[in-house]
């Protein structure tokens, strides 16, 4: 004779049901969606990341971070409730990854940018300090291109542009010519290396924005050098960060490691790509780049002019310092009484 199965006291089934929640609020936690979401990083210094022949201690304490963006896909759990998370943005594919481009590649790209940004950053800094670093132009590169335009998907970050129309070009002055004496509806024909591989790009240009009768095919392009050897030995490692947003920060702390005492004693971060004129030029993920600075109990942060009032949006009593060059960087920082 069959026996009735017991039934199981409330007790089990509510351990039951918990464990099956918990296991799905994991899936939900875990599982990607089809966003990026952009969240604050703590301010890092650079001090053990910047090594320079002949560097000097630190007289007067303070310090000099810098401040990155973690940029992943989002969770399913984070794509529904983004306000979970402060500072949190998130962000279509599209504006993370150029049409055509993976992870792999740009991340690549970051990687050679952060390699750029310290060049430059060393040289700068260098010269600063009457240091002479002749530099030689490696050719065109692009920066980056428009959604909704003509060179997206065809063009990518990090691409060098070799001809236009079988011109041979080596300035991103001599591109942006050629492309402004097209008229809207014409072909572009571009000779490209990627990633050591060259090949022709077509495309038609479209009607600018601004000026419905000129051509526009929505890319932007920077001559790209190569530094001499410095005659002070400079070693910069970020590890995998990559990107040219730390370029101030690195022409600073070379400055300091110098024994020119930048900082004045402050603990202060700074971003923005720096250019061999010493231009700062603005960057992405200034919210969280702000958030993050004032979370770590930074006394000020030196942003891209570009960059100060969307910066200010988010300071919450965190000193924003714009600046739109290094010289100016080092006259703000100069003016600065010394840190008790």
């Amino acid at each position: 004779m069959l026996k009735p199965l017991r039934r199981l006291s409330w007790p089990f089934w509510l351990i039951g049901a918990g464990i099956v929640l918990l296991a799905a609020a994991a899936a939900f936690y875990l599982a990607p969606s089809d966003r990026y979401i952009f969240l604050p990083d703590e301010a890092r210094p650079l001090e053990p990341r910047v090594e320079v022949e002949g560097e000097k201690p630190d007289p007067n304490g303070g310090g000099i971070y810098y401040v990155a963006v973690d940029v992943r896909k989002a969770s399913l759990l984070e794509k529904a409730f983004p306000g979970l998370f402060e500072g949190a943005t998130l962000e279509p594919a599209s504006n993370v990854l150029e049409e055509g481009q993976d992870e792999q590649s740009r991340r690549r790209c970051e990687l050679a940018a952060m390699k750029k940004s310290q060049e430059y950053a060393t040289a700068v800094a260098l010269r600063e300090l009457d240091y002479q670093l002749p530099t030689t132009l490696l050719g065109v590169a692009v920066e980056g291109t428009f959604p909704g335009y003509p060179a997206a998907g065809k063009l990518r970050s990090c691409d060098w542009i070799r001809a236009v129309d079988g011109t041979p070009v080596r300035r991103a002055q001599q591109v942006t010519r050629a492309l402004s004496a097209k008229k809207p509806g014409q072909l572009v024909r571009m000779r490209i290396e990627r990633e050591d591989e060259r090949s022709t790009v077509v495309v038609r240009a479209a009607r600018d924005p601004r000026q419905r009768s000129r051509a526009f095919v929505g890319v932007s392009v920077t001559d790209v050098f190569q530094v001499a050897e410095a005659p002070v030995d400079v070693e910069i490692d970020l590890g995998q960060v990559g990107g040219p947003s730390a370029g101030l920060a690195f022409a600073l702390q070379v400055m300091e490691e110098l024994g020119e005492g930048v900082d004045r004693g402050y603990q202060l971060a700074a971003t923005g790509e720096i250019f061999l004129d010493g231009s700062v030029s603005r960057v992405g993920g200034i919210k969280q780049k702000t958030i993050g600075a004032r979370r770590s109990g930074m006394d000020l942060f030196l942003v891209p002019g570009d960059n100060a009032r969307e910066a200010r949006r988010y300071a919450k009593g965190l000193r924003i310092v714009p600046v739109d060059n290094f010289q100016q960087a080092l006259r703000a920082l100069a003016t600065l009484p010394p840190k008790a």
